[in-house]
């Protein structure tokens, strides 16, 4: 397996745990402020993230340098969760995965703004052929139900944090000046926990931790350990092998994962229709792993 392919194959996995993001959040999203919760998953990820990097490859002195890159990308990310969990409040998680499903659009056109890297003409038909399959799924084959789309609070609030996500991407590549992406998610970890201490005291000290359901503190870990630490290695790692846009084309696969999830959950499976819009997402994917000229 190449190092493009090898790069394909995390996003994969990217979307499969980030997913969990979403069924989980939504049902711990109405106890805990999105700060409080995102504070504490950011510190534990660090502490989890920062002793696999010293015990693996170490935390050379160079990775140290230029500390405003860790700034910018924590913020970015620590701005996308806490925008996120907010807007699950009352946005449902298939209906929050659709506004995701708009980053790869909006990550294209900050990679051309950072990186001037270009859509070639398969990669745009596979964002259309991922966008079409992604809405298919998110709305349960129901046209009249996409037609009547309201666009509420909960969506329009994550749509900023989503914002946030798309430029993260380019940004990796942009910053980067050699670390491995252990140490390099390392750095955007520990700012994103500084960040939130700092922004998010007043929520920490005034939340009642001894009264928290179960369901928040499985949503903290599962974020802290799987959607922080591990999915910022597995970004880190793609976003220095594919271009923006096709790092975040697998957000595409989100909302599927999400039905997947829902249905583990409990909440019921999705009619045989559904998996058209499935097909389509990985047609779309298939489209992005075959080989093309490789984008700066």
């Amino acid at each position: 397996m190449n190092e493009t392919a090898r790069g394909h194959a995390a996003m994969l996995a990217f979307s499969a745990l980030i997913a969990g993001s979403f069924a989980l959040g939504s049902m711990a999203a109405p106890h805990i402020s999105p700060a409080a919760l995102n504070a504490v998953r950011f510190v534990l990820a660090g502490i989890l993230v920062g002793s696999v990097a010293y015990a693996t490859v170490g935390i050379p002195r160079h990775a140290l340098e230029a500390p405003w890159r860790y700034l910018l990308l924590g913020g970015s990310m620590g701005l996308y969760f806490v925008m996120m969990f907010e807007g699950l409040k009352t946005a449902p998680p298939v209906s929050a995965s659709a506004v995701f499903t708009l980053t790869p659009i909006m990550s294209g056109f900050f990679g051309f703004l950072l990186l001037r890297q270009r859509m070639t003409q398969r990669m745009a038909l596979a964002l259309a052929v991922g966008a079409t399959g992604a809405l298919w799924v998110i709305f349960r084959a129901d046209i009249a139900a996409l037609l009547k789309m309201d666009v509420g609070r909960g969506e329009i609030i994550f749509f900023f944090g989503c914002i946030a996500h798309a430029l993260y991407t380019p940004m990796v590549r942009k910053l980067n000046r050699g670390e491995s992406p252990i140490v390099f998610s390392f750095g955007a970890v520990v700012a994103a926990a500084l960040l939130l201490l700092i922004f998010g005291w007043r929520d920490i000290v005034s939340t009642d931790w001894s009264t928290l359901p179960t369901i928040v503190w499985i949503t903290i870990l599962y974020t802290a350990i799987v959607a922080t630490a591990v999915t910022f290695v597995l970004l880190q790692f793609a976003s220095l092998r594919l271009p923006s846009a096709k790092v975040m084309a697998y957000t595409y696969l989100t909302p599927t994962w999400v039905i997947a999830w829902q249905i583990a959950l409990g909440h019921g499976v999705p009619p045989v229709w559904i998996l058209a819009g499935i097909a389509l997402t990985i047609i779309a994917l298939l489209l992005l792993l075959k080989d093309e000229p490789s984008a700066p």
